[in-house]
């Protein structure tokens, strides 16, 4: 396996930027395991039942995209040797190169996945529910990871609609470039919030009755069973883009509100 050169910036989040080829980097976070409450606190707004029962899960140390995969990202890795499917190299709607790759469903980011490992000797693929989660927190147990609520300077959402104390402002009606706003969590993270829905491995299930509370994916013997969304999008009223909201679409559904991030297996002889 290549050598893992990881570095820290004046945000303190450490990470190593993955080289795609092209000038095109893929900058990966260093994301400390722990322990944490995932699902819906007692007193949060505006609850969804299958949001619940909260329950504690310890998650091993992994590496996340700073970003969710954006068009030029996807572009590079579409044209590297296939593994199972083909990938289109410019499929989303709402054309930027550094802007969100949408119009992919669960399989193509799969490929993506499996393609970037081929390519680099490193185990990439999509994250867990529960890694999704727990790094979207960045320990905090906010509905949001930056507070109570949130606002259209903060995030792209549907922000014709309110959430808690919460002011109206811009609907954009598109997605935005990855690093629009400029803010990241607590791990060095951005775009935890809206712009596009992110595809993770687990299965859908209703509720967290029975759910595993080691970070990994809660699957099923039904491979056509449908996939765990998180994130809310562009599109979407505020509520759905808090860090417990989750939704679920058949593996091969596509929308120009569905995009993808990436997580990369931390090496066992560096844990």
């Amino acid at each position: 396996m290549a050598e893992f050169i990881i570095e820290r910036k004046k945000s303190q989040a450490q990470y190593f930027t993955e080289d795609l080829g092209n000038d095109i980097g893929l900058d990966m976070i260093l994301i400390p395991g722990g322990t944490f409450l995932m699902g819906l606190p007692p007193d949060e707004l505006e609850r969804y039942d299958d949001e619940s029962p909260q329950h504690s899960v310890m998650v091993p140390t992994f590496f996340m995209g700073r970003y969710p995969v954006t068009q030029n990202q996807w572009r590079v890795v579409a044209c590297l040797p296939q593994v199972n499917r083909e990938l289109e190299p410019t499929p989303s709607h709402f054309k930027g190169d550094n802007r969100p790759v949408e119009l992919v469903n669960w399989d193509d980011a799969v490929e993506f996945c499996q393609r970037l490992s081929q390519h680099t000797n490193r185990t990439y693929r999509l994250p867990t529910e529960a890694e999704w989660e727990y790094a979207c927190r960045a320990g905090t147990t906010t509905p949001f990871h930056f507070g109570e609520t949130i606002t259209a300077e903060l995030a792209n959402y549907n922000a014709a609609h309110t959430y808690g104390n919460g002011l109206k402002g811009e609907y954009r009606k598109e997605t935005t470039a990855v690093d629009h706003f400029g803010i990241a969590n607590a791990f060095g993270l951005c775009d935890m919030h809206g712009n596009v829905w992110e595809w993770c491995l687990d299965h859908w299930h209703n509720n967290y009755e029975d759910a595993p509370n080691d970070g990994s994916a809660w699957l099923t013997d039904d491979e056509s069973a449908r996939r765990v969304l998180r994130c809310g999008s562009w599109d979407d009223d505020p509520v759905y883009c808090r860090c417990a909201s989750r939704y679920y679409f058949d593996h091969g559904f596509v929308n120009i509100n569905i995009g993808f991030r990436v997580v990369c297996e931390f090496p066992r002889i560096l844990q």
